[in-house]
């Protein structure tokens, strides 16, 4: 073996110990030490230790040039500008052209953490308006893309898994389908309600869409011809309003915040999208009253976090069930397990508390002015008063968690591993939407890796988009 060989060998293994700030350094130290240090295997596992997840594909990019290094210190970059927002280390567009108010926003076009285009100058976000129109628009430079026609006013829109369709439901309960890219119309169907809880999920590579009514129903559709598959009744004159569906998909949450001494119900999906005749859907009452909010945990089949009243009074508890079924020769039954629960110190008796889950041992929720970081076994992680005004939206990510108010700012905290006491959050910076003159204040927030998008209130009845976009 040639000496030189050996040493380079034994540089390569000792560097495997060094921060990446260090091994930068070393690499310029000699020119042997600067070829031990460029070695690709180095950065992809550095890339692996801070990110868990990096995909053969984001070398693909000619500013990459198929280097390692080059995507870790790039992306390093990107999320030291994403932690610091300082100015300069972002651009802000305003994207006016509705003539009402906002009632939500998704990306249609993003960047995922899991696998991020750290270069795209092409960032789609979509918005639905009071005034009957939906937009899609590219937040980097602030092009209007396409603006559908007016219908009424619209009250809901979501995305579907894939994000190539967006869908709206509007204030006649008229639900449609629009192609992401073109604007152009799909499918139609009348849910004949005032107002729509929409929950696209696809289960067997098949596509369908859940739709919660103001009459306490539940309504299936199934593919883009929206072809109806069941209906069923969850809370009888009550808004459904809480839909949501278990990562595995076997299960469909369904309840209504309006109500104090009513259950959610955890329904069986196959009920629902291949129902059996005059069979009822399978389903199993949850053993909670007033359930004020509600999410599946992610990195979970079927564990269910609520927030709701505890023991019919205006205490509020946070429990946690796992969801399955029992099957014998001759019936099925769903089994809810308790698996936590704990007392909340929540003074709110709005039902406007937000609750979203990090992963399999943190929940992030928000009311009135306050955010709180808890573990599943409810230890207290983080919480934190930095509004002057109530919480409106939170957008949560495995980077950050972004929280949006009346006080016409949006709050960036950044995630951390503390090798002592596991995960933290740590508060960075305020983002401001503009003049209080002009504006009421944030009413959604999202977010993908290197964007964040809010909506602003207008005074004149006109809501504004604001998008934050951080480059490499």
């Amino acid at each position: 073996m040639n000496p030189q060989d050996l040493i380079g060998d034994c540089l390569i293994h000792i560097f495997t110990f060094l921060a990446e700030e260090d091994l930068i350094s070393a690499s310029s130290v000699c020119k042997h030490w600067h070829h031990a240090a460029e070695t690709q295997w180095l950065w992809r596992k550095m890339c692996l230790q801070r990110w868990g997840f990096c995909s053969q594909a984001v070398l693909a990019s000619p500013l990459v040039n198929h280097s390692w290094k080059t995507y870790f210190v790039r992306r390093s970059h990107l999320e030291t500008k994403m932690k610091e927002g300082r100015t300069g280390g972002y651009a802000c567009e305003s994207l006016r052209g509705h003539t009402g108010s906002i009632v939500g926003l998704v990306y249609l076009k993003g960047s995922s953490p899991v696998s991020p285009d750290l270069w795209s100058a092409s960032t789609t976000v979509c918005s639905a308006s009071t005034d009957g129109t939906v937009r899609a628009w590219n937040i980097q430079n602030g092009e209007l893309l396409w603006c559908s026609a007016k219908q009424s006013p619209l009250s809901s829109i979501i995305r579907d898994e894939q994000s190539d369709f967006v869908i709206t439901a509007d204030s006649t309960g008229l639900i449609k389908v629009w192609q992401g890219q073109t604007g152009q119309e799909v499918a139609s169907y009348s849910a004949a309600s005032t107002h729509c809880t929409l929950l696209q999920y696809n289960k067997d590579n098949d596509w369908f869409l859940s739709v919660g009514t103001n009459q306490g129903s539940l309504c299936t559709l199934a593919g883009l011809a929206l072809t109806k598959k069941s209906n069923m009744m969850v809370c009888d004159s009550f808004k459904v309003n809480i839909v949501l569906v278990s990562p595995d998909k076997k299960w469909i949450l369904a309840g209504s915040k309006e109500i104090v001494d009513l259950h959610p119900k955890v329904i069986y999906t196959e009920s629902l999208t291949s129902p059996v005749e005059d069979e009822d859907p399978l389903c199993q009452l949850v053993p909670v009253t007033g359930c004020q909010a509600a999410v599946f945990i992610p990195t979970q089949s079927a564990r269910l976090a609520t927030v709701h009243s505890k023991e019919r009074t205006n205490n509020k508890a946070l429990t946690v069930f796992d969801v399955s079924i029992k099957k014998s020769k001759y019936k099925s039954q769903i089994q809810v397990q308790q698996v936590e629960s704990f007392p909340l110190a929540l003074n709110s008796t709005s039902s406007d508390i937000l609750l979203e889950a990090k992963d399999s041992n943190c929940i992030v929720m928000a009311a009135d002015r306050h955010l709180w970081v808890y573990s599943l076994k409810g230890v207290l992680l983080a919480s934190f008063e930095e509004h002057i005004m109530p919480i409106t939206s939170i957008c949560v990510d495995s980077f950050r968690v972004v929280t949006a108010s009346q006080d016409l700012s949006l709050r960036v905290l950044t995630w951390r591993h503390d090798r002592g006491h596991g995960l933290a959050l740590d508060s960075r910076y305020h983002l401001l939407g503009g003049s209080h003159t002009m504006s009421r204040g944030f009413s959604h927030v999202c977010c993908d890796y290197s964007s964040i998008v809010g909506s602003v209130e207008g005074k004149d009845g006109k809501d504004v988009l604001k998008a934050y976009t951080f480059t490499s």
